[in-house]
């Protein structure tokens, strides 16, 4: 399964954690709402190039000796057998491979739409408040008052590191050896097939914050005590695969006091861009469910969501890219920033940052238009100086942060607003076309066979962000170039009929 990195809230991380800064999602503008919790990646919607492929194409795992290969059924089977002599009640799904998902949860008889389904007890749930095997090493994580994530991170490495020794050792067993995640893209690799796309600063960010994190449990804490937490098993490495693993498989589940949990067999379910189904914790049946939304006949694979995301966000936590035009949540962000000869530039820069706004600042797009945030942004940036009694609006409606002048307009400087919407889509679009131009060309420059695939998976990926991307783009350049044809046919028009009527008064 998976679900987390938009949940990972500076709420959470206390100030001197490196994980504070890490940005969990664009700016939510017009967006829906985030969903309560968040689940696996999709697999009959997802693209192609993340189907049978997926498993030989990633580089070989790195020197983790827990977990397995993340098509394995073998170990999801015995991870059912335990569950279930743990008090997993009888469930209506079984563990199967998959068309596209490896491995998902099927029906082994018929569903009906609204029907609860799993009811995974609180006994069998991760959370914060898990019983260590070692508890040595938890009062020691707690005494430092660790937030949730990095607690959960270090809890997920020790209990791995125990192997039978630990009560979750069937549930490690059966998670992936290596995770999808832009976590394990070498640098190199994100600036060659990322170069268009804002997934790749996201990613850099990520990678960035979580090998601080690990730094900053390191230098505070695990130096303290090496006996409990020794460097050949708390390390980077373990800490990329233990935050790959909360990435993708954490929940929040609102029922239970919003905690945050890795929910066993329930994390086996894949993703549906069409679905709006997720887990959460009911009370009347003391278990982790969700209700399945449409009927199912035994032998289909049942899905869940995993949130409202875009396809780059969903690379970035799950590692896959759904079919162009499948998602309906899917957006591109849009870099714009304020011009270095503008003769106001710092007075701007000023405005923006008093709001938490700085350049380039980036907006989602989606295919259906784009945020008053974006609009209000790029009214700033061309405003002229006489206009600087208005900059602090302009800043204040950008950072989303006004709860009045929503319908903020400028109609002297709107034609000019959009065109510079326009020419940022326009510089964005032409990045986006010169990779996948040169994407059919690129040398892989491997002679590997698995490193081969590996960088083949990768960049058939990057390919298919970039095309539906590039795609939303189009459409807002379509939008914007009528708009503005719109306003200057309208001045145009305006401005015959003031010379009509002047000539009129000649005569």
């Amino acid at each position: 399964m998976a679900k987390a990195s938009n949940f990972l809230q500076s709420t959470l991380l206390p100030s001197s954690s490196p994980l504070r800064n890490l940005r969990s999602q664009p700016l939510p503008l017009s967006f829906p709402p985030l969903p309560s919790s968040r689940h696996r990646p999709i697999t009959i919607h997802c693209s192609v190039s993340a189907g049978e492929t997926t498993k030989r194409s990633l580089e070989e795992a790195p020197d983790i000796s827990w977990g397995c290969e993340i098509d394995s059924v073998e170990n999801a089977t015995s991870l059912q057998r335990w569950l279930s002599d743990s008090g997993l009640p009888p469930q209506k799904m079984a563990i199967d491979k998959v068309d596209i998902g490896e491995r998902g949860l099927v029906a082994s008889q018929s569903l009906r739409k609204g029907e609860k389904l799993l009811f995974v007890p609180p006994s069998l749930v991760i959370s914060a408040d898990s019983v260590w095997t070692n508890g040595e090493a938890g009062e020691v994580m707690k005494r430092y008052d660790v937030p949730d994530w990095p607690l959960l991170a270090t809890y997920l490495i020790s209990e791995a590191s125990l192997q039978k020794g630990s009560r979750w050792f069937n549930y490690i067993s059966a998670l992936p050896r290596q995770p999808y995640s832009l976590l394990y893209w070498t640098r190199t690799e994100l600036d060659m097939y990322l170069e268009a796309s804002q997934i790749r600063e996201r990613a850099i960010e990520r990678i960035t914050n979580v090998v601080g994190t690990y730094e900053d449990l390191r230098s505070r804490i695990f130096s303290k005590h090496p006996n409990l937490f020794p460097k050949e098993v708390f390390n980077d490495e373990t800490f990329k695969w233990s935050f790959g693993i909360l990435f993708s498989r954490l929940v929040r589940l609102p029922s239970m006091d919003g905690r945050f949990a890795l929910v066993p067999w329930a994390d086996m379910l894949n993703h549906n861009c069409e679905v709006d189904t997720y887990l959460d914790y009911d009370k009347s049946s003391k278990g982790v469910v969700f209700t399945a939304d449409r009927p199912y006949q035994p032998g289909e694979q049942v899905f869940i969501s995993y949130g409202n995301k875009s396809n780059g966000e969903l690379l970035l936590s799950y590692g896959f890219v759904p079919r162009e035009g499948t998602n309906p949540s899917d957006s591109v962000e849009l870099a714009m920033s304020l011009r270095k000869n503008d003769t106001c530039y710092k007075e701007k820069l000023d405005a923006l940052k008093k709001h938490g706004l700085s350049t380039p600042q980036c907006f989602p797009v989606r295919i259906t238009g784009w945020p008053l945030e974006l609009m209000a942004y790029a009214y700033l940036v061309v405003s002229p100086p006489d206009m600087s009694n208005s900059f602090e609006e302009m800043a204040k409606a950008a950072s989303n942060k006004s709860s009045t002048n929503k319908d903020l307009k400028y109609p002297e400087i709107e034609e000019e607003a959009l065109q510079f919407i326009l020419d940022s889509c326009e510089t964005s679009i032409s990045k986006y076309s010169r990779f996948l131009k040169e994407s059919g060309s690129m040398d892989l420059d491997i002679t590997s066979p698995k490193q081969l695939n590996r960088k083949a998976f990768l960049k058939q990926l990057a390919v298919d962000l970039s095309t539906s991307e590039r795609r939303i783009l189009y459409r807002a350049q379509y939008i914007l170039r009528r708009r503005l044809r719109d306003i200057r046919s309208g001045e145009l028009k305006a401005l015959r009929l003031f010379s009509g009527i002047r000539n009129f008064f000649k005569q």
